[in-house]
């Protein structure tokens, strides 16, 4: 690896947090607003289920889908084209080494039970604006949700929180990924995540590779919005950052005692370190 990929890395957390709290002004200063839809279905592996968002709905975010062209020079890493995932296995693998454990949440993080997504399966928003598992579609060669919490103490609430992968077969097929995550909330501002489980009040920004502060990713995606469980609401982040075929994607429910900083210091932080293990396992030169 070399120096200026070191040091773009050790900014990466500053880099991914401050483009998120840009986002959140742009959204209106949103503060309510968390949701794990990985507890259920994974936010990662969401593809379109139903017609997008009408015209005059938000255009994706990213070069590629608006151009359909070359982004080769619109990127802040170059793979090695041989560790590309072509097959199903390569893909599991990969987003098996980059999916988050609990421990790289922090110490004191524990796993969810269950603590994985359902192999071969991915999630989908459907027409009634309900997260269901499905069969991947093409242009997925695997996704992998893995869900951790942290506990309750000092008077604090449990946090619970998502790291998932998902491996496309090509750029476009993940590009499309974000532009579906980019209309969701115009389609359904609230969805429902589990019969008690609803997100609400649901607004996302795109922020493609040289705007803002993105200087770490092709392209990523920030929605937030109300977490509602019960008589709890709560705050909800959640990033769709994309790198080459690669989609990544966190999400936050808040907790009682957190403030929204905190929050979004553990997603920073989570995506930061999954992007950091995409240029690992990938190999190439950034």
């Amino acid at each position: 690896m070399d120096d200026n990929a070191g040091r773009r890395r050790a900014a990466w957390p500053w880099q991914v947090g401050a483009s998120v709290a840009a986002a959140a002004v742009v959204l209106g200063g949103c503060g309510a607003g968390d949701d794990d839809k990985g507890a259920g279905p994974s936010p990662s592996a969401s593809t379109r289920s139903a017609t997008p968002a009408a015209s005059g709905a938000a255009a994706s975010s990213s070069p590629a889908a608006s151009g359909g062209g070359d982004t080769s020079s619109l990127t802040p890493f170059q793979a090695d084209a041989a560790k590309v995932p072509t097959t199903k296995r390569q893909a599991e693998a990969l987003a098996a080494a980059v999916a988050l454990q609990p421990g790289a949440w922090g110490a004191d993080f524990r796993a969810q039970q269950p603590a994985e997504s359902t192999p071969g399966t991915v999630a989908v928003l459907d027409d009634q604006c309900r997260w269901e598992r499905k069969s991947p579609p093409r242009g997925v060669l695997a996704s992998l949700s893995r869900y951790s919490e942290l506990p309750g103490a000092a008077g604090k609430g449990e946090v619970k929180v998502t790291a998932a992968v998902t491996v496309h077969a090509t750029v476009l097929d993940a590009d499309d990924q974000l532009s579906t995550t980019l209309e969701e909330p115009l389609r359904c501002r609230e969805q429902q995540v589990r019969s008690d489980e609803r997100i609400s009040g649901l607004m996302s920004t795109g922020t493609p590779y040289g705007q803002g502060n993105n200087t770490y990713a092709d392209d990523q995606v920030v929605e937030i919005g109300s977490y509602l469980a019960g008589s709890s609401e709560q705050s909800y982040f959640w990033f769709v950052t994309r790198l080459g075929t690669v989609t990544l994607a966190v999400s936050v429910k808040g907790a009682k005692g957190y403030t929204d900083t905190e929050l979004n210091t553990f997603a920073s932080q989570a995506t930061a370190t999954m992007l950091s293990r995409v240029e690992f396992e990938l190999g190439g030169k950034s």
